[in-house]
């Protein structure tokens, strides 16, 4: 008897059908659907009370402003000028050019027009390539 309840017990566990349990929750507080996120990062940036520290800026002076942007006009309109002259007269001309404290450097090469601008203050360079 004790065998025949143990082959049962064996056959109907093997036998059973089950499925995987998951969880997955509803409301968006605790993870919920993906389309939730905004609903998540408002609720925890209206609970956040950390500031982050930031320094003061400074607000520029009318003369400070004036004279920044002169000098980005004086710096355009010489661009413009150095651009005209030299793509009226049928292209850029290679050569070297000094504006202030930029110099601007025209080659060919094989991938085309190549012009370099160092800022010899600063160091920082852009490089432009005009393809064919």
């Amino acid at each position: 008897m004790k065998k025949l309840f143990v082959l049962l017990c064996l056959f109907f566990s093997v036998a059973g059908i089950a499925q995987q349990l998951t969880y997955q929750p509803k409301n968006p507080a605790f993870g919920g659907d993906t389309f939730n996120y905004q609903w998540l990062l408002n609720s925890a940036n209206s609970q956040n009370s950390f500031t982050e520290d930031s320094p003061a800026r400074e607000q520029a002076s009318e003369l400070e402003n004036f004279s920044s942007n002169l000098n980005r006009q004086l710096l355009s309109q010489l661009s413009r000028s150095f651009l005209t002259s030299q793509i009226g007269s049928g292209g850029l001309e290679e050569g070297t050019y000094s504006f202030g404290s930029l110099e601007v450097e025209v080659y060919d090469s094989l991938e085309g027009l190549v012009v370099n601008i160092l800022d010899t203050n600063t160091g920082e360079q852009t490089q432009v390539v005009l393809a064919n």
